[in-house]
């Protein structure tokens, strides 16, 4: 009957490593991170097991924390792309879970299966999946999104949990198993209960966290578009004044000719073409994208910036919403970026044009030296307020709903920012 002991420690070994790979982010391929992943912690599991086969659970109880959580936490730190409380709330996490159904399906078979193991092996069996499904289905998303959108406060989250680890290993291990201490079983049914409630409240506040970030990204969303429909009004308004104009052009510029004035005719003539200069540029046919380089684009030349734009789209009617979204806020950043360095300095370029199945588009500016981006890496805001750090999120999350993804980086001095949209998905 050990033999079913032994299993069911094994599956939840290798359950709790599936529950943290579905929460954790990694700074590596999905592929690759499989990889590293399958073939490190395989190893390690085996000598657990190894050590499970020849000293028994009670021993290895007590030191699972050196041979088995320690290590994996310090392979899944180099591969992970959080570094302080957001990896660790998600370790902690993962492992306490895994430790709590380990404690109370070891009670539950002690107490109401005789000792035999095979309650043990049965609920341990069916508990370990539904976990993982109850996690895929409710929380990975929402834990996901999360982790890509809140950067402060995962602090005291993450040591509530790191506690709770400890707790648990010293009430269920310490000095030995907790079916051989009777006395301390009621605290220990307590703090199996406590870390559920306390978990379901750190739920609700992460919860809380991405529902009030939704909500700041939806004003944000409002606020772009309403300031896109208002430079497009604008533009119009001063189209219709120039043509308006045009008339009373034409009948001075016939006067000055007719009466052989031609020095002042052509001196006119360079008046209505100072005129015609302020008319917005047309960048391509759609209205609402169009109205977002033409901002943008008068932005950069307050700023004396070199600018080049290669803008080749026709008329096909395209996600404007999404693609002014990516726009707005790409060209924002470039903005900003450009603003920090001297006149000289500030070149920029924007390409949007199709390129097989796909769009492409790309922002590329100078920026600082000091600024160093991988590829595949969105790094974070060094600016304060609500309004700020949410511009390279907002891409990313437009050109997934487009079927796309994003892009940036450093290269030689530049920051560039490209975005790949599936053709079929930008035609309405």
């Amino acid at each position: 009957m050990s033999l079913l002991k032994d299993l069911s420690v094994f599956w939840g070994m290798f359950h709790v490593l599936l529950l943290f790979i579905m929460l954790f982010r990694s700074r590596y391929t999905k592929k690759k991170t499989l990889i590293l992943a399958g073939f490190s912690m395989g190893t390690l599991m085996l000598l657990n097991i190894a050590g499970l086969v020849f000293w028994g659970f009670d021993t290895m109880g007590k030191i699972f924390i050196f041979t088995c959580t320690i290590p994996s936490f310090l392979f899944f730190y180099l591969l992970s792309a959080d570094k302080k409380f957001r990896f660790l709330l998600t370790f902690c996490l993962a492992d306490t879970s895994c430790l709590w159904i380990m404690g109370v399906t070891n009670l539950l078979d002690y107490y109401l299966g005789g000792g035999q193991y095979i309650l043990l092996f049965i609920s341990r069996l069916i508990a370990f999946p539904l976990l993982e499904y109850c996690s895929y289905r409710f929380l990975r998303k929402p834990y996901l999104e999360l982790q890509n959108t809140v950067k402060n406060g995962w602090g005291i989250f993450a040591g509530m949990t790191m506690l709770y680890y400890i707790l648990l290993t010293v009430m269920l291990f310490y000095p030995v198993n907790i079916v051989y201490r009777p006395e301390d079983l009621l605290p220990c049914i307590l703090v199996l209960l406590l870390m559920f409630f306390n978990y379901g409240t750190i739920f609700s506040a992460l919860y809380r966290q991405l529902l009030l970030y939704r909500e700041q990204q939806n004003e944000r969303i409002l606020q772009e578009q309403k300031y896109s429909l208002e430079t497009q009004l604008e533009n119009q308004q001063r189209i219709r004044k120039i043509k308006h104009d045009m008339k009373g052009y034409t009948i001075t510029l016939s006067g000055l000719l007719s009466t052989g004035k031609t020095t002042e005719a052509l001196e006119y003539l360079e008046h209505v073409k100072t005129e015609m200069d302020t008319l917005p540029r047309q960048f391509c046919a759609n209205p609402y994208i169009n109205a977002v380089f033409v901002q943008y684009y008068q932005k950069l030349q307050e700023l004396d910036t070199e600018c080049r734009m290669e803008i080749r789209i026709g008329e096909e009617v395209l996600p404007y919403m999404e693609l002014c979204q990516i726009l707005s806020n790409g060209l924002e950043n470039a903005y900003n970026a450009l603003k920090e360095l001297d006149v000289k300095d500030r070149e920029a370029s924007v390409q949007m044009k199709y390129n097989r199945d796909y769009l492409i588009i790309r922002i590329k500016n100078r920026c600082r030296g000091a600024l160093h981006v991988e590829k595949g890496v969105i790094p974070p805001t060094d600016k304060k307020g609500k309004d700020h750090g949410f511009g390279l999120i907002t891409i990313q999350e437009a050109a997934k709903r487009l079927d796309g993804d994003m892009f940036c980086y450093t290269e030689k001095g530049n920051f560039i920012l490209d975005v790949m949209i599936r053709a079929e998905s930008t035609i309405l």
